[in-house]
């Protein structure tokens, strides 16, 4: 074991905030520490870098805080700078384990924090500057660097991923992945932890337990956990009423006195099983339907231009009835810009847009969330749905953790997430037949996300969302539309399989460059998925047949296309590597095929923009479905 607390308790103010607990770090694993705020996550982070003590405590009995050898902890907090007055060189070269300048180990080093510091945003150039000239955000990313390249055998990181954009987050998790020692993470980005821990504690009244797995498991584990108690509590109530039952009944009776003492003392005896703790409302579970299911094509937008004074974008694309679609792209890139066009809120600069029959659009970004007024959050609500009862209105509004007391706050009290969270419950009861969403999960805290990813899940319209957090990407969207460089692309799969096929992109290669076979045989598998009676021999419907005839000769058009792509990558990769091994390239002379090359270049594009129609074709022959059917991926 390479680092245990063992019965520990800590207090501070009178107040214990953690009580009794046990925790351990086994070899280089990497755990993550959830629980509400203020439950003592960042209390525990301290005592393990040992700038707390354990509480003197005559129960326990040993150490209470024992390594397997003498450990070094280096912790990341939020005010992680000491001396503001250091110049970034110095500060991350103070943690260089070689104090000779011309030593191949700091040469190693240097081009290690060379890496790091453009990973996350910093030009070379800054190494001269004085720390005290940068950001909190930005001394806490060079603080996180200079941690890193110490390698301590603990690493302790609170909540690493503020300040953060996405590629400097996928970069950290990258290398706390691959670290060599034992990492201790606090973080409200899910998504992060799913992807680096490997088992989870959970803070909650002082009391740690442990988890296997990541985060997803952790949370699927603690249900079934929680299903379990609360199983067992009600099979002990009912024992305990049976047995008291018995014993009122025969207690007063002489010749039934003994049989009474022994029912009570058998009441005495049972395994006591602890109450379960309330984790919050239910869940929305069942279909939020939209009140008008509208037309089979949402959207339609033909060279659509997006932007204020210039031109952000310019896209044709078209939205499916049903379809739930995550949009990505660094900021700036137009997604805001497109949920403003399609909501009526900013006119393109060009193209065409237009709905489909019957579209009702329930749009929300910060800006709709500013509620002002001094009524209550019931008051407010049953207003703007008077024919809901109160008790109705109480639950409902329990299912976005505005119960009890939180119903009869006054709106002008609430947090900016809070408000938001109340808009988004009015948005979802209205039931719109297509949600337009900007960032509906900013401010709010974890229990919030997962209501409210709850209730979108069990949302039956048509979804557009944009949002920074990945894991409400992941558990809602089932398919991906990116803008990047004044492009856009849509990627028919969820995101973990967007994920995937970025990660195994060639440097400097971009998501539309290529279409692996890979992605072929996965546009295939949805519709070579068998029915359940296909397996019987049956006669082919003639409609059927029909549909079967045409995307056979779509997937054949799709494969022509694809091997015309292939021969032009390979005749560019050949052209590449011709040159590259020619006396005029170590010469450094102009390259002779240039323009040659530039034109294969674009025929491949052009090729690539056909590749890419001709697979929504394909998709919109597979996914054509009678009107009574929804569609889904």
């Amino acid at each position: 074991m390479l680092y245990q607390i063992t019965d520990g308790t800590v207090s501070a103010g009178g107040n214990v905030i953690l009580r009794h607990i046990h925790f351990e770090i086994r070899g280089a694993e990497k755990l993550a520490l959830v629980g509400r705020n203020g439950s003592g996550k960042t209390t525990l982070l301290r005592l393990i870098a040992g700038e707390l003590a354990l509480d003197r405590d005559d129960r326990r009995k040993g150490a209470g805080i024992t390594s397997d050898r003498k450990l070094t902890v280096g912790i990341l907090s939020q005010q992680a700078i000491r001396d503001p007055e250091r110049t970034v060189e110095e500060e991350i070269l103070s943690a260089c384990p070689s104090a000779d300048r011309f030593s191949r180990e700091r040469f190693e080093y240097e081009q290690t924090y060379d890496r790091f510091l453009t990973a996350l945003g910093f030009s070379k150039d800054c190494k001269k500057k004085k720390l005290s000239q940068f950001s909190g955000g930005q001394q806490t990313r060079i603080a996180l660097i200079r941690l890193l390249l110490e390698k301590p055998d603990i690493l302790l990181l609170d909540e690493p991923t503020n300040h953060l954009d996405l590629e400097a987050v996928e970069w950290l998790e990258e290398q706390v992945r691959d670290y060599e020692n034992a990492v201790v993470m606090v973080s409200h980005d899910r998504f992060f932890l799913d992807r680096t821990a490997q088992a989870v504690y959970e803070l909650e009244d002082g009391r740690l337990t442990r988890y296997p797995g990541n985060y997803t498991a952790y949370r699927a584990e603690k249900e079934k956990r929680l299903r379990l108690q609360k199983k067992a509590y009600e099979r002990q109530k009912q024992e305990e009423e049976r047995l008291l039952g018995l014993v009122e009944r025969f207690k007063h009776k002489p010749n039934k006195a003994a049989f009474a003492r022994a029912k009570r003392k058998q009441m005495e005896r049972l395994e006591r099983v602890e109450k379960p703790r309330d984790d919050g409302p239910q869940m929305v579970t069942a279909p939020i339907e939209p009140l008008i299911r509208g037309g089979k094509w949402v959207l339609e937008a033909d060279r659509l231009r997006l932007g204020y004074d210039r031109t952000l974008l310019e896209l044709s694309f078209r939205l499916r009835r049903g379809q739930k679609i995550g949009l990505l792209g660094p900021n700036g890139a137009g997604k805001t810009t497109f949920l403003k066009t399609i909501a009526g809120l900013q006119k393109p600069l060009g193209g065409t847009l237009s709905l489909g029959n019957n579209i009702t659009i329930g749009y929300f970004d910060q800006n709709t969330a500013r509620l002002e007024t001094n009524q209550t959050v019931l008051e407010h609500f049953t207003g703007l749905f008077p024919a809901m009862t109160e008790k109705d209105a109480r639950k409902t509004l329990g299912m976005y953790l505005f119960s009890g007391a939180d119903a009869g706050k006054k709106i002008s009290s609430l947090s900016g997430g809070e408000k938001a969270r109340l808009v988004l419950a009015e948005l979802l009861v209205s039931r719109p037949n297509f949600l337009v969403l900007d960032e509906p999960t900013n401010h709010m805290d974890i229990p919030a996300k997962e209501a409210l990813e709850a209730a979108f899940r069990a949302y039956t319209g048509t979804i557009l969302v944009v949002s920074h957090d990945r894991y409400l990407i992941r558990q809602v969207a089932d398919s991906i539309l990116t803008f990047e460089n004044g492009t856009a692309m849509y990627y028919p799969f969820p995101y973990e399989h967007y994920l995937e096929r970025k990660r195994g992109l060639r440097e400097g290669e971009t998501m539309a460059a290529q279409v692996s076979a890979r992605d072929q045989a996965l546009i295939a598998s949805l519709r070579s998925v068998p029915r359940g009676e296909r397996h019987r021999l049956r006669e082919i419907p003639t409609e059927e047949a029909y549909r079967d005839w045409r995307l056979r000769l779509a997937g054949e058009e799709l494969a022509g296309i694809r091997g015309r792509l292939e021969e032009k990558e390979e005749l560019l990769e050949e052209m590449d590597r011709r040159w590259l091994e020619s006396p005029g390239f170590w010469a450094g002379e102009e390259r002779p095929d240039q323009d040659e090359r530039g034109k294969l270049e674009a025929e491949t594009g052009r090729l690539w923009e056909t590749w890419h129609e001709a697979c929504l074709a394909w998709m919109e022959l597979a996914w054509t479905e009678t009107e009574e059917e929804a569609p889904r991926f």
